[in-house]
């Protein structure tokens, strides 16, 4: 293979510098670049594009600037939240509504959150933020959801982003591995007040928002709540003429986990055992409830994974550990539920891209790339080609990829 450095344009870090594309920084985004390539790649007459995993907007929104009609998908709404909220045009009178409402948010911080508070149900919420934090984040919510009854939804959701970035960079969580972990919080000087330092960001994040929504976009995407391995039901047959997408790695990083203060500040989490069981419904979810049934799936016997080293790859892993060789082998048997149903949702000649990263479990290299070629050339997809794009820095050997391939 030839030699891959890393290339920062193509990794989510790129996004930052790109408007509306930096809004709110999960893990599951790819860089924008990217997606621009594969666009500058295809006629735009009558293309139609398919994201099926909606991630954070990225595809959708490099389409919707470029007023390339597109539909995106996902199974966990704040996701397609985020989205609609990306994709969204706001006029003047939204942006002056959303300044106006900042500044009162900014007098609530403050004066350390005011009377109205409310906070979610998060479980040990105070290992997530301090005191003092907590009572100003539960009072910029608590007005955000006070006006979200009288105010315009867009305006609302402007202030929402908003929040999410405040309230995540003064929480003491940690996201940089797969356990997560949680910040030391110091002791900090006698007279430092946690106001002075959420003020600050919140005036930033509220000018970048304020300058970044400006910005125009061509088209409206469609946004729709569907399961990946049943687009069938939801998307219109025969339509889609490019499918650019980024599906889940197998590397038990669960999207929920990362999610999860978000979520239950906006209201889409009211405890610990509704995230296990969405990450569930999830390819390759392992929060909570979804590790104990990932040891109890076994996968029928009338299927397989059309790689011919697939079975050798889960015995290796197995010998190790026979939860994460199921949770490997469901994983795939999951994303080839997934690539037999897109075929029913792709125009004959229609294209797709996807990036993937390969994985390691233990000592066991899987070509997550060669194995999802197998099972796009089984289902009838042609001209399948796997191309190297950049070395990660998660681990060694570990390198992401794009796959392309037609419908004929």
């Amino acid at each position: 293979m030839q030699q891959l450095g890393l290339f920062a344009h193509l990794t989510h870090k790129a996004n930052l510098r790109h408007t509306r594309y930096g809004w709110l920084r999960l893990t599951p985004a790819y860089s924008v670049h990217l997606v621009q390539d594969v666009l500058s790649q295809i006629t735009p007459h009558d293309t139609v594009v398919l994201d099926p995993f909606c991630g954070t907007g990225t595809t959708a929104l490099a389409c919707a600037e470029r007023g390339i009609p597109v539909d995106t998908t996902d199974i966990n709404p704040f996701l397609l939240w985020l989205t609609k909220t990306k994709v969204g045009a706001y006029d003047s009178a939204h942006l002056t509504a959303f300044r106006s409402n900042a500044q009162y948010v900014a007098q609530l911080i403050e004066n350390s959150g005011g009377n109205d508070i409310w906070t979610p149900p998060i479980h040990q919420i105070e290992k997530w933020w301090s005191v003092d934090v907590l009572r100003i984040l539960g009072g910029m919510m608590g007005f955000i959801r006070r006006i979200s009854d009288f105010c315009s939804e867009k305006v609302v959701d402007l202030l929402k982003v908003a929040f999410c970035r405040t309230m995540i960079a003064h929480s003491s969580a940690s996201f940089n591995h797969q356990s997560m972990s949680f910040k030391t919080q110091n002791n900090l000087p006698l007279f430092h007040r946690a106001a002075d330092d959420m003020l600050m960001t919140w005036q930033a994040v509220v000018e970048d928002l304020y300058i970044s929504a400006q910005s125009k976009v061509q088209t409206k995407p469609g946004i729709f709540l569907c399961d990946a391995r049943k687009l069938s039901t939801v998307l219109p047959h025969d339509f889609y003429t490019c499918v650019i997408t980024s599906p889940p790695y197998p590397n038990r990083m669960s999207y929920i986990r990362e999610l999860r203060p978000y979520m239950y500040w906006l209201g889409y989490l009211c405890d610990g055992r509704e995230a296990g069981e969405l990450d569930w419904q999830a390819i390759g979810g392992t929060w909570g409830v979804a590790t104990s049934n990932v040891g109890r799936w076994s996968p029928p016997e009338t299927r397989a994974i059309p790689y011919p080293e697939f079975s050798g790859i889960l015995a290796k892993i197995s010998v190790k550990s026979d939860l994460l060789a199921r949770y490997v082998h469901k994983y795939f048997y999951d994303m080839a539920d997934h690539i037999n149903d897109l075929f029913l949702v792709v125009k004959s000649g229609g294209s797709i891209y996807y990036i993937v990263g390969n994985s390691k479990f233990y000592d066991v290299i899987v070509p997550v790339e060669a194995i999802f070629a197998s099972m796009f050339s089984e289902r009838g997809f042609v001209d399948v080609d796997v191309r190297p794009i950049r070395k990660r820095t998660s681990k060694k050997d570990l390198y992401e990829y794009l796959i392309c391939a037609r419908k004929p």
